[in-house]
């Protein structure tokens, strides 16, 4: 277990920083059996910090296996009503969501994609309306992930068990900056340093993003008219600052739906739904995926493609530089959280609203028309190399480097 002193920061770290939990206001935690005693310190901190009230979501991934593998077919078309109710209720009410993401990459391998792919697909049509209002800002929200025995095995496979959690433990808390005196300075200063990145992408309005790497990927990415670069901390609606993602190091726009044209090579694996995709690609044409091929996972992939029309095309463009803490870390987390930031990445399917001028105010139909894309998943893989160049091309045709050798080129 991570020393108690660490968690103890970590915890705070997660509800002042991460969620910025306000007096009065709920707190809605999801997570795995196998982080319960981080989640319950998460509670013992909300509630010092004045927390309304704290409502735990357990997860058992090891039960959803035996379900997975055991159930009638019928129940993966179907997502529980009070399931349904319980995650809309508490985001109209204003509620604060921290998730603890610490899965199994590899626990789902046998269980067959299709079953995973529908159960998904009813989950994600099911709460569209919690993710909606979580992807337009409209409540608090953050990541954060937890250290757990099966996750550490399957990143440092060749170690004892006890020295495979200690090197993810000791991982996770310098990507957290647990190991600053003040870990919560440490963050404000690091969210600096994002908002001047975030204030030279802003201030360019590129109108196409050329990209180009060893691996095989070319690709033209087209930006929307109105697009807003975000990254590190955002804020609600009613102007509370909180970190969507912890640990963060990338900086990310949304693409005009219709505007991307040619290929995407992915650089890492994905794990998706708790199966593992490695060595794929994807051929985009006016923005959609027209051919995608994958050495393994194929089948997890295509599920993933064909959740619905918005998830054959883009939702995200992220860049984060090949020197990053965590890319230098040199460790494949096999987890997106971590892996997306040591990476720049992509986004299969929807669109944050967020990275368009007035996009919260938008209508379904206006954001359509912006070339804001929309789809019931939303997920990321890692494109990022060593030699990745990226060109950021003006209205006028006049290229700027943004990225030059896997690093920002100002």
């Amino acid at each position: 277990m991570m020393d108690r002193s660490i968690m103890e920061k970590y915890a705070l770290l997660a509800v002042k920083a991460g969620i910025n939990l306000q007096k009065g206001q709920t707190l809605v935690v999801n997570s795995p059996i196998e982080c319960a005693p981080f989640a319950r310190m998460i509670s013992e901190k909300a509630y010092r910090e004045g927390a309304g009230d704290v409502v735990i979501s357990w997860d058992d991934e090891l039960f959803q296996k035996i379900r997975y593998m055991n159930a009638p077919d019928g129940i993966f078309d179907s997502f529980p009503d009070w399931k349904k109710a319980f995650y809309t209720d508490y985001a109209r009410k204003g509620a604060a969501f921290l998730s603890i993401y610490s899965e199994d990459p590899e626990l789902m391998k046998d269980v067959s994609p299709e079953r995973i792919a529908r159960a998904s697909k009813a989950k994600n049509t099911a709460l569209k309306e919690f993710y909606e209002r979580i992807m337009s800002n409209r409540n608090s929200w953050s990541i954060v992930s937890f250290p757990t025995a099966s996750w550490a095995r399957r990143v440092f496979p060749a170690d004892t068990p006890e020295k495979a959690y200690g090197k993810l433990s000791d991982a996770i808390v310098k990507a957290m900056r647990l190991d600053a005196d003040d870990p919560l300075a440490a963050w404000k200063k690091h969210l600096k340093e994002l908002a001047d990145r975030l204030e030279f992408l802003n201030s360019h309005r590129f109108r196409y993003l050329r990209y180009h790497n060893s691996i095989g990927t070319d690709l033209t990415i087209e930006l929307p008219e109105g697009h807003i670069w975000t990254g590190g901390s955002e804020f609600t609606e009613d102007g509370t600052e909180f970190i969507p993602n912890m640990p963060t190091e990338e900086v990310f726009t949304l693409p005009k739906r219709d505007g991307v044209n040619g290929t995407a090579v992915a650089s890492m694996p994905l794990s998706y739904n708790g199966q593992l995709i490695k060595d794929f690609s994807i051929k985009l044409r006016d923005g959609k995926i027209v051919d995608f091929t994958a050495r393994e996972g194929y089948e997890a992939l295509k599920n993933l493609i064909e959740t619905d029309e918005g998830s054959r095309y883009l939702g995200e463009v992220s860049l984060v530089p090949c020197d990053s803490p965590i890319a230098m870390s040199g460790i494949l987390f096999l987890n997106t959280l971590f892996d997306e930031n040591a990476s720049c990445h992509l986004a299969i399917g929807r669109a944050y609203s967020t990275n368009l001028r007035n996009g919260t105010q938008m209508s379904r139909k206006e954001l359509d028309e912006a070339g804001v894309n929309d789809s019931i998943v939303h997920e990321d893989f890692m494109i990022g190399t060593s030699d990745l160049d990226i060109t950021g091309i003006l209205e006028s045709g006049e290229e700027i480097p943004v990225f030059r050798n896997g690093r920002f080129a100002f």
